[in-house]
């Protein structure tokens, strides 16, 4: 019999991702998606659209689908925003988990089946934090509305694997990106203006703090070590990082430095995008995860940026070409 897995979130760049790795081993996948929202096809077997913060009918859903697993990749995400709307924040990402863990738990009463849970934590939860690079021990500082809505995920995740028993973890990933990350991300935003530079835009990219630093990874990388913490013999939580610190200013030099162009002749720095309060320096510590799961980071910075930039260059290209 194949393994079910529900994936909450399916239409995002983790849950694309995730679903490629889960097809290769052979699982049956189910998706919740908001909705409306554009999903692959192919990607999943039924798709349920749902608002997991304010859905009520998440039990059913289960009781249908019956999973092994389920991945909450599901809420908002564009930390930016989060200072505009946080009771939305609130909502889909601290409520919106805890649905899903109260649905499970709810399932397991009545099925007697257990579900293995994971949560979609993020570094953002350690905020400001002194030290470097941070660990699953790391104190939260959460600075912004976004990482305090994941902290309250975290906490309810763990509260719910101590109090009922559920296996459920927490992966607490650092910055990963893909070609499949949306342009309004940083990384996108470098790659897409560059591509465009490349091939004839005259416009000047604008950005906000080019000196924070961020370690960043490949997200085809990090859904491996989701996998991974839910066939473990017990639930525990994970950093998955890769341990490197870059700045926004050395991804945007690097990816165009690649494509041949003068990052300072076609950047300004626009105070306007700044956010309220932002996080200097970040840095993970996956050291537990190395040696637990037996999980390593594959792609490498600089692979990164050469693998985005030329994904953008193509795109952009085509899209030029059919105009014409």
């Amino acid at each position: 019999m194949a393994r079910i897995a529900l994936v909450t979130g399916i239409a995002g760049q983790d849950g694309f991702y995730l679903s490629e790795l889960l097809r290769s081993k052979g699982y049956e996948i189910y998706g919740l998606e908001l909705p409306r929202k554009p999903v692959s096809p192919g990607l999943c077997k039924k798709l349920f659209s749902v608002d997991v913060g304010t859905e009520s009918h998440l039990e059913a859903i289960l009781d249908e689908v019956r999973p092994d697993e389920v991945y909450n990749l599901a809420g908002l995400s564009r930390v930016s925003d989060s200072f505009d709307i946080p009771v939305a924040f609130a909502m889909a990402n601290g409520v919106g988990a805890l649905r899903v863990l109260e649905a499970i738990r709810r399932h397991r009463d009545r099925s007697g089946r257990e579900i293995r849970f994971y949560q979609a934590s993020t570094s953002e939860m350690f905020g400001s934090t002194a030290s470097l690079p941070r660990s699953e021990s790391s104190p939260y500082h959460p600075r912004s509305p976004y990482a305090c809505s994941k902290v309250m995920a975290h906490l309810q995740t763990i509260n719910y694997r101590e109090a009922f028993g559920l296996f459920a973890c927490c992966g607490i990933l650092f910055n990963h990106e893909s070609p499949r990350r949306p342009e309004h991300f940083v990384t996108r935003k470098i790659t897409s203006a560059a591509a465009r530079i490349k091939l004839g835009s005259n416009e000047r990219l604008r950005l906000g703090n080019v000196d924070v630093r961020r370690d960043w990874g490949f997200a085809g990388d990090y859904v491996e070590a989701m996998w991974l913490m839910l066939q473990q013999n017990r639930p525990d939580d994970y950093v998955i990082a890769t341990g490197e610190s870059h700045s926004v200013r050395e991804f945007g030099e690097a990816v165009f430095s690649y494509l041949e162009l003068d990052w300072s002749e076609h950047v300004v720095t626009d105070p306007i995008l700044f956010r309220p309060s932002d996080i200097e320096s970040v840095c993970g510590d996956a050291s537990k995860a190395f040696r637990e799961l037996g999980w390593q980071p594959r792609v490498k910075f600089g692979d990164l940026v050469r693998m985005m930039a030329d994904h953008d260059f193509g795109r952009v290209r085509a899209e030029q070409q059919q105009q014409q």
